[in-house]
């Protein structure tokens, strides 16, 4: 069977957003053109790291061109993304693994989220290989979103992949660990509570 590959050259909109409350959320990162529509699931960490590093490769491109480029120092308002996710929300694949690059000559950014793949191997060595063998696979791998985008699109998605990540529970001011709407044992106090009396 040929790798399924979710090819958006350029995508109409490309986001991230999650379904479900703060503290039970799942994330996704969702490409939408031409009335279809793919979304795939992925760890909240995974969406942070994805957009800082999405932000730094675009630093490097501005200051590489000396700031002959179309790419945006920051995000533009205009492209501002606040809605919600198309739905329904169909899980195609959980990533596993992302990769990025720039294409200096059309100027666009290429985001690729593989889907998780469990590797049999008994030692290291032979996880190592089945794991090379994974990646240089072009036609039997796993499925695979690739997105190309614009240096502004690629600005907006970073911005708002960030406030999605940012807008879950917020922080215990002593220990930084998010507060459940449950209650919170906080590790600075050693699950030491006031009685209310």
């Amino acid at each position: 069977m040929s790798r399924q590959v979710f090819l958006y050259d350029p995508p109409d909109r490309f986001v991230a957003g999650t379904v479900g409350l703060p503290g039970r959320r799942t994330f996704f990162l969702q490409a939408t053109a031409a009335g279809r529509t793919t979304s795939v699931a992925l760890e909240k960490a995974q969406v942070e790291a994805l957009a800082e590093r999405i932000d730094e490769l675009l630093d490097e491109v501005v200051r590489r061109s000396g700031g002959s480029t179309s790419v945006p120092a920051v995000a533009p308002t205009e492209l501002s993304d606040t809605g919600p996710l198309e739905s329904p929300v169909e899980e195609e694949f959980r990533v596993g693994t992302m990769a990025l690059a720039w294409d200096s000559e059309s100027e666009r950014m290429i985001v690729e989220a593989q889907a998780l793949v469990e590797l049999d191997a008994d030692s290291e060595e032979e996880f190592a290989e089945a794991e090379e063998r994974l990646l240089r696979d072009d036609e039997n791998g796993p499925p695979m979103l690739r997105v190309r985008l614009s240096g502004t699109m690629a600005r907006a998605f970073a911005k708002r992949a960030l406030e999605v990540v940012n807008a879950g529970r917020p922080p215990c001011p002593l220990c930084s660990l998010p507060l459940d709407p449950e209650g919170h044992v906080c590790p600075r106090q050693n699950g030491y509570r006031r009685s209310r009396a």
